[in-house]
């Protein structure tokens, strides 16, 4: 467990690294990517050739003597959920972070971008029960404290339920939402839920996983301790055909769940534990505009 000084320093550290990528890196971009609410009115002008008809406002033009339009702009408050796996198994880091840890930065870059378009947001921190939640809120401090709650947080259950999460947080929203789920996705039965959850709100899946879980080095006979159900097992990592085939298993593995995602009506995106979350939000940021051109 982090001390209290290595807590502070680490919030501080992700807070800079974060917020600066909030203002530099995905400016823009991150309000192009998603819809607000509606249209809201803004005012009536004159009517200019190309303008659609549908918006001519009768009563003005006939009082004014000449066509005019009622303008609409895009209502752009959101409400940002974030719920992020605090499952045993996120715990786990053979690199210079846990999956914890760059989940707490890949939530704090997108809370950052959402604070910076005055979006509220809400977290919520999981296991195979709700663990904590946090309502939808605007500002810094907001985001500070999921920073925190992701890192120093000590769950009380061990094992994974998506599904549960996802049901917790369609039951609290009163109005459509995006919701990230940041998980390392081990667990099952959670197509359905995200399914059933992407037809009223925006769905986007965060896999976060360690380097080691994709690939294996040839290193002899170890024992393998599963974090969440303590199930133990020996393997050979000396044999080279075993290795290719994990490696081409979990790939495989990792593809199929982007597939199945996209099926259900969820955004899908996959970040290596220790590597920066810059390049995937972006690449998913611009499919997002593109889409909406």
């Amino acid at each position: 467990m982090l001390t209290t000084q290595q807590l502070l320093k680490k919030i501080r550290q992700i807070e800079i690294y974060t917020d600066h990528l909030a203002d530099d890196m995905f400016a823009g971009q991150y309000e192009s990517a998603f819809r607000g609410q509606g249209m809201e009115f803004a005012e009536v002008r004159e009517y200019h050739r190309g303008d659609d008809i549908r918006n001519i406002d009768w009563r003005v033009s006939a009082r004014a003597g000449g066509l005019h339009v009622r303008k609409y702009v895009e209502e752009r408050e959101l409400t940002v959920m974030v719920l992020v796996d605090a499952s045993a198994s996120v715990r786990f880091g053979t690199g210079v972070q846990t999956k914890a840890e760059t989940m707490a930065e890949t939530a704090a870059t997108l809370a950052f971008s959402a604070i910076r378009n005055n979006d509220k947001v809400g977290a919520m921190i999981f296991t195979n029960e709700t663990e904590l939640y946090l309502p939808p809120k605007k500002g810094r401090r907001q985001v500070l404290r999921l920073i925190r709650d992701i890192l120093y947080f000590q769950p009380r259950a061990a094992r994974t339920n998506i599904a549960q999460a996802l049901d917790f947080t369609a039951r609290i929203l009163n109005r459509r939402a995006i919701i990230f789920v940041i998980s390392d996705f081990q667990d099952s039965d959670y197509l359905g839920p995200i399914g059933t959850v992407a037809r009223r709100h925006d769905v986007v899946a965060i896999e976060i996983y360690d380097a080691r879980e994709r690939m294996m080095p040839l290193s002899g006979l170890i024992e393998m301790e599963d974090a969440e159900t303590g199930r133990r097992r020996l393997v050979d990592l000396g044999n080279a055909h075993y290795s290719r085939q994990f490696a081409a298993t979990q790939t495989a593995a990792a593809e199929q769940r982007r597939t199945e995602m996209n099926a259900a009506g969820a955004d899908y995106i996959s970040i290596c534990a220790g590597t920066s979350p810059i390049k995937p939000l972006m690449e998913f940021f611009d499919r997002r505009s593109r889409k909406r051109r």
